[in-house]
């Protein structure tokens, strides 16, 4: 008689990494007989992976795991087990409280120990208390993953680079994902390789600083030029960048590597020298401004994203109006904006100077209208504009297909199914809020 498969459903908050990283840990179970299950309900193992960047994580998953914890008890009163894991930067920074408040959760592992899960199923399966790993090993953890398994798209991300070691004081990521770790050239190669024979046309490379990725001499401008030459693999993106970092041989890739696509997201915070230096970000308004010429001396029609933080402690309407003068300066294409929430144990959480609740959100209120003005001007600007398009899927409806332009933005067209993992040159129509609507001129048909 053939045992009943088991199945595993991940629920994940949070970046790009963690996308990739539940990915990850589905590759990791894979050999236990772990199948993806679409919802909590179908599901013999549940994982949370978690992030503790934004505002009320914690609260986030103790009220998910509530609505789990039955799901788990009528698993158990029909005779079955459902096991529960919460996974990522929550789990790492409160463990200890997880266990606490929710002690019907049987694993929790921080992100730098997921490749350890078969090991600490086993332990939770034959234990009856919690198993809970949120060392920071010695060993790399890609070292002990499986392969990938095969995409589902023709677009893939690929982390290079974990860690931070720049200990801003507003984040947590230096305490959740421990210090800057890069993985070796020949890893990152053999993962895009596999990649692109598995058709994926476009990589975005992911690191909490991925321009500090020195996983080889010559830093990720080398690595960038290594992948180009990868056969099949039409486009490159990288994510999330820090200012201090971009040195000459990447900005020498915005320039030379053509696969490199003209978006960039390069997080400046504030446009403010007394926050930023408040915030430790180790640069000032002027260096990053110095930049963003070099950058776009190097690619004229680079586009660029950015994160800003209002109500940072001692922010003053002073500092708040410098940091809008910046955007007007700069001119972003997309931006992420946020205001200034405490994380325990980060240097600003016990800063003098907190801004009322109701200043913040009246300042960020003022910083996203004007960065949707600049969005819809962007996008208002490429009307008219012959461009390509990577298609990914078909779109909402019948006969459409939706895609990415080289700045990132969804764009769809009426057009067949077989555009899906090709470049097509398109000429843009409309714009809309949040995409453009194109029409399809011609199909390039790259090399698989």
């Amino acid at each position: 008689m053939t045992a009943k498969a088991k199945r595993l459903h991940v629920i994940t908050w949070g970046c790009q990494m963690n996308v990739y990283d539940s990915a990850r840990m589905q590759d990791v179970l894979a050999p236990l007989g772990y199948a993806p299950a679409a919802t909590p309900e179908d599901a013999d193992m549940v994982i949370l992976n978690t992030c503790h960047i934004r505002d009320k994580a914690a609260e986030k998953v103790f009220s998910e795991l509530g609505r789990l914890r039955a799901l788990k008890q009528a698993r158990a009163a029909a005779g079955g087990r459902m096991i529960l894991a919460v996974a990522g930067c929550v789990a790492q920074a409160e463990g200890a409280e997880i266990l606490a408040r929710a002690p019907y959760v049987d694993v929790v592992l921080g992100p730098q120990t997921y490749h350890r899960l078969p090991e600490l199923v086993a332990r939770a399966s034959r234990a009856a208390g919690a198993v809970i790993d949120t060392d920071f090993p010695a060993e790399d953890k890609f070292d002990h993953l499986p392969a990938p398994a095969a995409p589902q798209g023709p677009t893939a991300f690929l982390t290079v680079q974990e860690g931070c070691d720049k200990f801003c004081a507003f984040c947590v990521v230096p305490y959740t994902r421990g210090a800057e770790q890069s993985r070796r050239l020949a890893a990152v190669l053999a993962e895009a390789r596999a990649l692109a024979a598995a058709g994926v046309r476009e990589i975005t490379l992911l690191g909490q600083n991925v321009n500090a990725w020195h996983g080889a001499p010559g830093g990720l401008g080398r690595l960038l030029r290594d992948l180009a030459g990868i056969p099949g693999l039409a486009r490159l993106r990288y994510t999330t960048s820090h200012p201090g970092d971009m040195d000459d041989g990447l900005i020498d890739a915005h320039r030379e590597v053509p696969q490199l696509m003209p978006f960039l997201h390069l997080p400046v915070q504030s446009g403010s020298d007394r926050v930023l230096a408040a915030m430790n970000r180790r640069h000032t308004v002027a260096d990053y401004r110095r930049l963003v010429d070099r950058l776009r001396a190097a690619r004229p029609d680079l586009a660029l994203s950015s994160d800003f933080i209002v109500g940072h402690p001692g922010e003053s309407a002073a500092d708040f109006r410098a940091t809008c003068d910046l955007v007007r300066a700069v001119g972003f294409a997309q931006a992420f904006s946020f205001r200034y929430s405490p994380r325990p144990g980060t240097p600003a959480a016990a800063a003098p100077g907190q801004v009322a609740e109701a200043e913040k959100e009246a300042r960020l209120a003022e910083l996203q209208a004007l960065l949707r003005d600049q969005q819809t001007a962007f996008n208002a600007a490429c009307v008219g504009r012959e461009t390509e398009v990577l298609f990914t899927a078909p779109g909402r409806h019948p006969g459409q297909m939706v895609g990415r332009s080289p700045w990132l933005q969804p764009v769809h067209v009426t057009g067949p199914a077989t555009l899906t993992g090709r470049i097509a040159r398109v000429r843009i129509a409309a714009a809309l809020p949040n995409s453009l609507s194109a029409t399809l001129l011609s199909e390039e048909h790259l090399a698989a």
